[in-house]
């Protein structure tokens, strides 16, 4: 029973970090209907900025405590993020408004190559580290109920909780203050929402800013487990099973999809692995995806596709 739940948990932890990348594409899809496949690019250009602006900020600052050189350099990095976000609807997205979906898609896929130069150019292409200070032993708990106890890695415990912390924010940000109502109100209904006043591109800029963010603390998480290199973009491929499983306009769809696939992997590979040979928490969740497309396309919480023409 220990081992079960320990990777359980483990699957639970792995789970919560697929959300926060799945959330980039459900918040974007949600206010103005673009599939973004740059959000892999997004996550990869702000563990970049993250990674290089806590090298560089002691040296041009004398800051000697690695906690505020961390904290200088998420918000310099926020900042960046938030001016790419604001550059990509500015120059390219507002530009395209009412284009069919496969025009959209492609103008996604040429930010995302563009963003990867841009942050080779910018930030380097060697492979960076981001130490935020998040312990790596594991730690046995639980040894009074289980014997052996249940061994419980300290980093991907503290990730979980910091990506579940940004999710629990951006839920209250969306139901209780009015900036969040009228996002909602633009997912629900485009020219409703614009025939009430509300300024559709402007809410654009703010879901866009809001992804960015959201991909800066993805790409710190993940730059801190792996490392910052440039098959971090890759990241986002793994976060398509879950928004294809939770539905492209579900924000807890998200969550609950990410934790689905996450809890899947772990325990296909660990209880059904030995028997094929291993492998399968590499194309687990694809093959889930592609199973659940034939019985709901819409996924567990998202809307069918008429219904939002």
């Amino acid at each position: 029973m220990g081992f079960f739940l320990e990777t359980l948990l483990g699957g639970l932890m792995a789970g919560m970090l697929y959300a926060l990348v799945a959330l980039g594409f459900v918040l974007i899809y949600k206010a103005s209907g673009v599939f973004n496949f740059a959000q892999g690019a997004m996550v990869l250009f702000g563990a970049l900025a993250m990674a290089r602006f806590a090298e560089w900020i002691p040296g041009w600052t004398g800051i000697e405590s690695r906690l505020l050189a961390n904290v200088a350099a998420f918000v310099v990095a926020g900042a960046i993020m938030f001016a790419v976000a604001w550059l990509v609807e500015w120059l390219v997205l507002r530009r395209l408004v009412n284009q069919d979906g496969a025009t959209l898609l492609m103008a996604t896929l040429g930010i995302a190559y563009f963003l990867e130069g841009l942050g080779q150019g910018l930030f380097g292409n060697s492979i960076y580290k981001i130490d935020i200070g998040m312990p790596k032993d594991p730690v046995i708990a639980l040894e009074s109920v289980f014997q052996g106890g249940i061994l419980v890695n300290k980093e991907d415990l503290i990730a979980a909780l910091i990506a579940a912390a940004l999710v629990a924010v951006l839920s209250l940000f969306f139901q209780k203050t009015a900036t969040g109502r009228a996002l909602r109100a633009v997912a629900d209904d485009h020219q409703a929402a614009q025939s009430v006043g509300i300024p559709l591109q402007r809410i654009w800029v703010i879901v866009w800013c809001v992804a960015g963010v959201v991909a800066l603390v993805a790409g710190m998480i993940w730059g801190s487990k792996l490392g910052v290199q440039f098959s971090l973009a890759t990241v986002a491929l793994r976060a398509l099973p879950v928004v294809i499983l939770g539905g492209l306009t579900s924000v807890p769809g998200a969550i609950v999809g990410g934790l689905i696939i996450g809890v899947g992997e772990k325990l296909s590979e660990v209880y059904i692995g030995p028997m094929v040979g291993g492998g399968i928490e590499i194309w687990f969740a694809y093959v889930l995806a592609l199973a659940f497309l034939l019985v709901r396309p819409q996924g567990l919480f998202g809307e069918k596709i008429i219904d939002r023409v």
